[in-house]
């Protein structure tokens, strides 16, 4: 069976991104070398970056692609691939990888979701912001360098205050 990813032109989309190794510290101990693998797709094939954080093991994103452009596949492709050739090549790699010469950094697949409405989109923001407080890394998001939330405070779209405590009182949390 052929996995069907959506296809919308100039839609805006969000992600989940895993390493292979989901326990280790790779993403933020070499979150400059993240930085620049996005920045170089970025330069090749525009897209904006919406809301985006870094963990430890896997980030999210939130991408919106030019308008006749629904390519995130191809940009993730290159974005994975540049971070890891920056990377020196001490990971685990299954007969499968090195049988197709990919390295072990990554999971093959990754989770993407069309953004339907301006409701989903929040959700998503706020989902990605508060993840690092949910995940025990902080108790209060802005507290987690790796986050589009400080651009958000700096923008007056968000206080300091926010996300901290806040599964308890928004109903359902913010769960995986």
């Amino acid at each position: 069976m052929r996995y069907r990813r959506a296809d919308v032109k100039g839609g805006t989309y969000f992600f989940t991104v895993n390493l292979a190794e989901r326990h280790c510290r790779l993403l933020v101990e070499n979150v400059d070398a993240l930085r620049n693998a996005i920045r170089v797709v970025k330069q090749r094939h525009p897209f904006y970056i919406d809301a985006f954080v870094v963990l430890p093991d896997h980030l999210h994103a939130i991408w919106t692609l030019p308008e006749g452009d629904s390519d995130f596949a191809m940009r993730w492709l290159l974005t994975k691939a540049g971070f890891s050739r920056q990377m020196p090549m001490v990971e685990r790699r299954s007969a499968s990888r090195k049988g197709k010469g990919e390295r072990g950094i990554w999971q093959r697949r990754y989770w993407e979701h069309l953004i339907r409405d301006m409701g989903d989109y929040q959700r998503h923001v706020d989902y990605i912001h508060y993840n690092p407080v949910k995940h025990g890394y902080v108790k209060y998001a802005v507290e987690w360098p790796y986050s589009s939330i400080h651009r958000y405070i700096s923008c007056g779209m968000l206080g300091n205050d926010w996300g901290g405590d806040i599964a308890s009182h928004v109903e359902g949390g913010y769960g995986e």
